[in-house]
């Protein structure tokens, strides 16, 4: 079992190419173990954390539905932003500038063979990051993610998830606004939900800018805590 996650600060990335690498990296794992398997042999499997910032972009997960995309090709042109339709589990979401994109990329049978104990440790550590910030965050039953103020009319999510994996190999991951335009957020219904809103670390604590590899550290820290991880 090797815990050793690489950590790799892509800064800032198209989402497509972001994609493509990511997929790379998926088969890689994949083919070595299936190659293992076929060959009985035991060479070990790496794990990696990416950390990205894309422009302005919309996703579409593979259950999602486009209506909750409010914007036409024309108008994506003129709000400067793309739109993919993708393979993992979701909705629709929004990434863009001031916001922290972590996809990790981990081979689960050298940790737990368990995709909602994965999702609910990933959930964690964004809990205990904003509980670094003094803020209380929660979870919201049934919806994936992170949000302030559950089950009160001022429901606001303020971390999206959403992740593919086979063979218990894992891709795509989550998106914190920190430092996010949450007017974006205002051309989708995001992740399918009506009537909650979005919001951003910045916004919560009353600061226009917050120091995004700050948050960095305090997500490394809490992951390498949850995952029993070790960074190369």
């Amino acid at each position: 079992m090797n815990k050793v996650v690489e950590v790799q600060e892509l800064g800032i990335k198209d989402y497509k190419s972001t994609w493509d690498y990511q997929e790379d990296i998926f088969k890689n794992i994949v083919d070595l173990k299936i190659k293992n398997r076929r060959e009985e042999v035991e060479l070990p499997t790496p794990n990696y954390l990416l950390f990205v910032e894309h422009p302005h972009v919309y996703t579409l997960g593979k259950s999602g539905d486009l209506s909750n995309l409010l914007l036409n090709k024309e108008q994506l042109t003129e709000k400067g932003a793309t739109f993919y339709k993708i393979n993992r589990g979701g909705d629709i979401t929004y990434h863009g500038p001031g916001q922290i994109v972590g996809y990790p990329i981990l081979d689960l049978e050298n940790f737990f063979t368990d995709i909602h104990k994965y999702l609910r440790l990933l959930e964690e550590m964004i809990i205990l990051t904003l509980a670094d910030y003094g803020l209380q965050s929660e979870r919201s039953p049934g919806e994936t993610g992170v949000w302030l103020d559950v089950g009160t009319p001022f429901a606001r999510k303020i971390c999206a998830m959403g992740v593919r994996a086979s063979r218990w190999v894992t891709m795509h991951g989550f998106a914190l606004n920190v430092n996010a335009d949450l007017g974006y957020f205002d051309n989708i219904i995001p992740c399918g939900i009506r009537g909650k809103a979005v919001t951003s670390l910045n916004v919560e604590l009353g600061k226009k800018h917050i120091d995004e590899t700050e948050v960095k550290e305090k997500l490394l820290k809490h992951f390498k805590t949850l995952f029993e991880a070790e960074y190369k």
